[in-house]
This record gives structure tokens, sequence and C-alpha cells, in this order.
């Protein structure tokens, strides 16, 4: 009799454990929240080319014209909702100039904000309800004549 009930022990223990491993499966496939997509808000000409995620909150994606030698700078709520602070910005590296911003409480996305910097290195980032992310020095263009 006892050797049944370590059986019947080991059997429950067993089904336990593949239940358990089938929850934390199931936890782990749960969906994963939208990244927003680039809204082609800074207008025509300009093309993606560079991104940062904000946390689980959005991206902040940095866009340039090669026509006018500008940068676009934007920063996109992964959902959209009540208001809250969103703020985006670009400058120049080595704290040359001022850096274009944006700021407010938005329901979808801050700015766009643009900074002639042709040739030049560029400092960007953006922030959502607190979760912030800066990326520095990146995306420098060189300006050749041919």
């Amino acid at each position: 009799m006892k050797r049944s009930i370590l059986k019947a022990g080991a059997v429950v223990f067993a089904a336990a454990s593949v239940s358990t491993v089938l929850a934390a499966t199931t936890a782990s496939a749960a969906p994963v929240p939208p990244t927003a997509a680039y809204n082609g808000v800074c207008g025509k000409g300009y093309n993606v080319v560079n991104s940062a995620p904000i946390g689980s909150r959005g991206v902040v994606y940095l866009a340039y014209s090669s026509a006018t030698g500008k940068n676009c700078a934007v920063t996109i709520r992964n959902t959209a909702g009540a208001p809250v602070f969103v703020r985006t910005w670009v400058g120049q590296s080595g704290g040359h100039g001022v850096p274009a911003s944006d700021s407010g409480q938005y329901g979808t996305y801050a700015g766009p904000v643009y900074l002639a910097a042709r040739g030049s290195c560029v400092d960007w980032g953006g922030e959502i309800d607190g979760v912030s992310v800066t990326t520095t020095a990146t995306n420098c263009g060189t300006f050749k004549l041919s």
C-alpha cells in the first residue's frame, strides 16, 4: 500500500509540474505591446535614419532629408491615450547651437522638430511619462563635393 501512495504522489507532482510549465509558457507568450511606427510627420523627403525605444512606452525617430540637409526628430507613443508628458529633441553634437525641442502633454506624439546639421554629428532623444532615452554623436554625415 505504501508503494502505491508514493506512485500516486509522484503522478500528482508530475501533473502539477506540467501545469506549472504550461502556465509559464502561456504567460511568456503574452502579446508584446505594439511598437510605434514612424508616422511620416516630418514630411516628404525625410527618411528614418535611426530610432531608439523609450522603454515599453514608445519610440523616438530621427529622420533626415538629403535635399534640405535637415534632421527631424519625433517621439511617438506605442499606444495613443490620455495626454502624458512627451518630449522630443535634436541638437548638434559638441554643444554647438541650441537643440530643437518640443514637449508637452500629448496623447500621441511630440514633434516634429528640425535641425540643419549637414555634415555634423547629432545628439537626439525623447521622453514619455518619465522614461527617457538620449543618443549622442550619431549619424555623422559628411558633405562631399562631386
